[in-house]
């Protein structure tokens, strides 16, 4: 598994050394950049890239959908063609769009279409919304290299690589909610079994808190 994760790097860092900069509703501090990632409930995709140097914030919210200022109980009843997503400020001169991409595989089951875990539903698929031209071939070749390592034993990958649109960012309950209802979250993703599936998939390369 060990060395998976090594290949994997690898692939993704020459696939992305750079990703230009993008366009945001709101400017971006000078010099920073942006990636957008659904994979599924948005609390659980918040610690993963917060603990990474040189990722500046991490914002919880909604995208892919057609529904302007959507509301969590909206996106969460379907309806909206939305789904949860993170999106992350980093910083490129210190942590690559491509080490971004291993961290969001190795948080997700790409395997289940429409769902993660537990948790089921369109507004919980697997997502890449990429920003520009560079990224989408770096999502691709990060794709397409998990697939090719035989780590998912053929099993198609599910995650769609999509434009992005629009980010509505959630409700400020929602923010930090691993850290401001910790016990509640343990107790969440423990019984979704989230980190079990992770482990069965990546082995000790999967990602963790």
């Amino acid at each position: 598994m060990r060395l998976f994760a090594v290949m994997l790097s690898m692939l993704l860092l020459s696939a992305a050394a750079h990703a230009a900069t993008v366009e945001v509703d709101s400017p971006l501090p000078r010099g920073n950049q942006i990636a957008t990632f659904g994979g599924g409930c948005f609390w659980c995709m918040e610690p993963p890239f917060k603990k990474l140097p040189g990722v500046k914030s991490v914002v919880s919210g909604y995208s892919g959908g057609h529904v302007d200022r959507p509301t969590y109980r909206q996106v969460s009843r379907g309806d909206t063609g939305h789904a949860e997503v993170i999106q992350v400020v980093y910083d490129p001169t210190r942590v690559s769009y491509a080490q971004l991409l291993a961290v969001f595989w190795r948080n997700i089951d790409p395997t289940t279409p429409k769902r993660q875990f537990c948790d089921s539903g369109d507004q919980y698929r697997t997502a890449i919304f990429f920003h520009d031209e560079q990224q989408r071939k770096a999502a691709e070749a990060s794709r397409d290299a998990l697939a090719a390592s035989g780590i998912l034993r053929g099993a198609p990958i599910a995650t769609e690589i999509t434009a992005f649109s629009k980010f509505w960012p959630a409700e400020d309950y929602h923010q930090d909610y691993y850290r401001k209802e910790a016990l509640r979250y343990r107790i969440y993703r423990e019984q979704c079994g989230r980190d079990q599936r992770l482990r069965q998939l990546y082995g000790a390369a999967a990602g963790s808190e």
